[in-house]
């Protein structure tokens, strides 16, 4: 393949991906908002409970992985669970719900569901792991 081809394969690519990416942006810009000013009244307090819910919103939001930082950052300063906002920036980072159509386009619908699930839950699980070691060592 020359390179002709490949900058015409690749913007046909790009082509097909750039209605969906535009569509996902505005869907993200609208339940932003919403989510930012109500997370602190969606957990509960429950340890078993609020690493879910910090999954599931982590999983929705959209952005660059360094700004679930300043999120969970916030979050903590208004007495969310250190698991929840684990679990919260875990997810923020590897679970992509928002890009899911835009995944599944490229990478082939088993592959991209596959992935963003096994992200899914071991964003909680690695959430109750680190929160629990870190008990653990405070402990001791």
């Amino acid at each position: 393949m020359n390179t002709k081809q490949a900058f015409l394969k690749s913007f046909a690519s790009i082509k097909t991906s750039l209605p969906i990416m535009i569509g996902i942006l505005l869907l993200v810009n609208l339940l932003g908002p919403f989510l930012e000013k109500n997370a602190s009244n969606i957990f509960t307090g429950n340890l078993f409970f609020d690493p879910l819910i910090g999954a599931l919103m982590g999983s929705i939001s959209f952005g660059i992985p360094i700004t679930s930082f300043i999120v969970g950052g916030e979050l903590l300063s208004q007495g969310v669970s250190l698991v929840a906002v684990t679990a919260f920036v875990l997810a923020w980072s590897t679970v992509g719900v928002a890009m899911l159509p835009l995944e599944i386009v490229n990478l082939g619908r088993k592959f991209a569901i596959t992935r963003n699930l096994i992200c899914f839950v071991f964003a909680i699980v690695i959430a109750v792991l680190t929160v629990g070691t870190l008990n653990l060592i405070n402990y001791l």
